[in-house]
């Protein structure tokens, strides 16, 4: 699975871009459609994942809805189970804290995991936004330290690190 980081809003919001044998998911569809389009190229579309609803992660997701034969995945369609989408499988995983419809993805086998803004490289995100809860987001961390360390992080904001790095060094997750 080839993994393409498309930058995008004024807050520098991560959208993945999810490839493989021709195929795409799309993680958080900032804004920006167009550049998100442009790498996309040639690959079909076929699902949009979504782990929040914050403004700056779904900005260009009204162009993915236009059409039908995409599948939209976030938290009020989903379980927390595993999931199957052409040749892509991935868990969804609970993880509210910084908002209550804060979901992680899980790819096990490339052992990729899409937290959006619920950990960053060394923080993790704010609680005080409307439908933030630090309790919430102490019991998603607990459940997220339950991984494994050798686990490639994809966060919405900022550089990629690794599960193992954020249990040495992030200090919320002490």
């Amino acid at each position: 699975m080839d993994i393409k980081t498309v930058v995008t809003g004024y807050l520098d919001e991560n959208c993945y871009l999810l490839i493989k044998n021709g195929t795409c998911l799309v993680i958080d569809p900032g804004d920006d459609y167009n550049d998100i389009r442009n790498e996309i190229g040639d690959n079909k579309v076929i699902g949009v994942l979504i782990t929040h609803s914050h403004f700056d992660h779904i900005g260009a997701l009204r162009n993915f809805l236009v059409k039908r034969s995409i599948k939209i995945f976030k938290k009020s369609n989903l379980e927390e189970k595993e999931y199957t989408i052409g040749d892509f499988k991935f868990k969804c995983i609970y993880t509210p804290g910084h908002s209550k419809d804060s979901v992680t993805f899980y790819f096990e086998e490339e052992k990729a995991m899409f937290p959006g803004d619920f950990i960053f490289n060394e923080s993790i995100g704010r609680c005080d936004l409307p439908g933030g809860s630090e309790s919430d987001m102490q019991e998603s961390i607990k459940k997220i330290l339950e991984y494994p360390d050798d686990i490639a992080l994809y966060p919405g904001h900022n550089s990629t690190t690794t599960l193992g790095y954020e249990k040495e060094n992030n200090p919320y997750l002490k």
